[in-house]
């Protein structure tokens, strides 16, 4: 009998083990690893820099802008970013990138197709609208019921609006397109140096149509220069192979093979559909019904713990979510009574992230809010400011102040890892966007509830800083439960 007792002991004891061990691991991956290469081995995060975009190229349809590659500190980094202007109908061609990426939409809404290699070419298969007795659900936009057996078929397209994140693989064809009223902007950060990317350590774009610009070629260009005078554009990838062997290829004309390499096409990355992008998908309320729907469920700590478990797939690839909204309050995970907040996107709650290896946190500071100082443990983090202004102090490990200024809006900041930060919001609202480089993003704060402070004992305080027993309560408790968000002193007073 004690035989099988012991055996039924050990195999609790392994489960308990395993259990204990996957609070450290995310989709199975650990938090602590990195799959990322070194940019520049030598590089040193000695200053850092508020930047604004540094060159703009305008197409057809929009305005995309690049943030200087050149840049030390996004070298060092391996990131790159950029922000794209979509108008109105205008469709951004389909392309690929060597880098994963994360988008974010700072305004507007559209449509957003991925082709995922090995999955099916339909819509449909993806949608449970089985239930619904109105055909129309199932018909493109603008066709009739006699065209219906003459429809398209394609990959799933995903919807997106203002404070969705976007998650792209690299190697990952997407494509985008403005159905709403105004202009569609977004800015997009590349983790270059990330192991998916086996070609120099920054971003390149391969596109599949058009003709597009380098970001490292040229100058600065204005809203109001032609396209026509603009600097020589590249051409699309199948502009580099023979016509002949690629009509060969394509089974079609040669005359057809040569508007694909589209050496005549002026039109830029971005371009206009005069019609309108139609396209077999779900009605707009149909579709954003069900989303909203889940979203809310997933709001349920029971549904957030069950989604969570893994089997190591996380999702079957072809119906795999890239998007989620970090925008609506309901989505912070930190509040206080103030309104400031912070919604944390990891891939706890988007499993993708544990492909694209990046992360998200969307902020929002009220007037004379802070962030608790802090530093992040195992990733750079690229911010980039989405409303209002604040002040941003970084320190290196020297205790040198490496960047202490105001960040505005539209200006983007890198904060190194394990540099120690330090975010106000002043006079006004301080929003923004972080970009992380790891898919599940640990910080060690050193203020507030869960700080360093909290966890050392008052006697490592005082002789580590020479202070009295009361000096070094004062500096672990002052803050007693905040978290995260730091509420003015004056106003916790007045509280008290």
């Amino acid at each position: 009998m004690a035989a099988p007792s012991f055996i039924c002991l050990s195999l609790c004891l392994l489960v308990l083990c395993q259990g204990s061990l996957a609070q450290f691991s995310f989709g199975g991956q650990s938090a602590w690893s990195s799959q990322r290469s070194s940019a520049e081995p030598r590089c040193r995060f000695d200053r850092l820099d508020a930047l604004n975009p540094s060159r703009r190229m305008q197409f057809e349809a929009g305005v995309t802008e690049y943030y200087e590659w050149d840049n030390e500190m996004m070298r060092c980094a391996g990131v790159a970013a950029n922000r794209h202007i979509l108008e109105p109908r205008g469709l951004l061609l389909p392309h690929y990138n060597n880098a994963p990426s994360l988008m974010y939409i700072v305004q507007g809404r559209g449509v957003m197709g991925t082709v995922f290699p090995g999955c099916p070419e339909t819509f449909q298969s993806f949608q449970s609208f089985q239930q619904q007795s109105e055909p129309e659900q199932y018909m493109m936009e603008g066709e009739t019921q006699r065209q219906k057996m003459m429809r398209d078929e394609h990959q799933k397209v995903h919807r997106f609006r203002e404070g969705d994140v976007i998650a792209l693989p690299a190697g990952v064809t997407y494509w985008c397109y403005n159905d709403g009223d105004v202009q569609m902007v977004s800015v997009q950060v590349y983790d270059a140096s990330n192991a998916a990317n086996q070609l120099e350590p920054r971003e390149r774009r391969f596109f599949l149509a058009g003709r597009h610009e380098s970001p490292r070629t040229g100058i600065y260009e204005s809203e109001q220069q032609p396209i026509g005078m603009r600097q020589p554009m590249g051409n699309n990838i199948f502009d580099g192979f023979d016509t002949p062997m690629l009509a060969e290829a394509l089974g079609v004309n040669p005359e057809l093979a040569r508007r694909l390499q589209s050496h005549n096409d002026p039109r830029g990355e971005m371009v206009f559909v005069k019609e309108g992008l139609k396209m077999l998908m779900p009605t707009r309320t149909t579709q954003e019904m069900q989303q909203q729907k889940f979203e809310e469920s997933m709001q349920e700590p029971s549904m957030q713990r069950q989604y969570n478990m893994t089997n190591g797939l996380d999702e079957a690839f072809c119906t795999m979510k890239i998007r989620s909204n970090i925008d609506m309050p309901s989505r912070a995970d930190y509040f206080n009574q103030r309104g400031s907040r912070v919604a944390i996107l990891n891939s706890q709650k988007l499993p993708i992230m544990n492909i694209v290896q990046m992360s998200a946190v969307r902020v929002v500071l009220q007037r004379n809010t802070m962030i608790t100082p802090y530093w992040q443990m195992n990733c750079h983090s690229m911010m980039y400011v989405t409303g209002g202004q604040g002040r941003v102090q970084v320190v290196n490990h020297r205790g040198k102040t490496v960047f202490d200024g105001l960040v505005k809006q539209g200006q983007i900041l890198l904060i190194p890892q394990n540099y120690a930060v330090l975010k106000k919001a002043e006079h006004e609202m301080f929003q923004w966007v972080s970009f992380n480089t790891n898919q599940n993003t640990m910080i060690s704060q050193m203020v507030g509830k869960n700080s360093i402070f909290r966890g050392m004992p008052l006697q490592v305080l005082m002789n580590s800083y020479r202070l009295s027993m009361e000096q070094a309560r004062r500096l672990k408790f002052n803050r007693r439960n905040e978290m995260t968000i730091l509420t003015p002193m004056y106003q916790m007073k007045s509280v008290e």
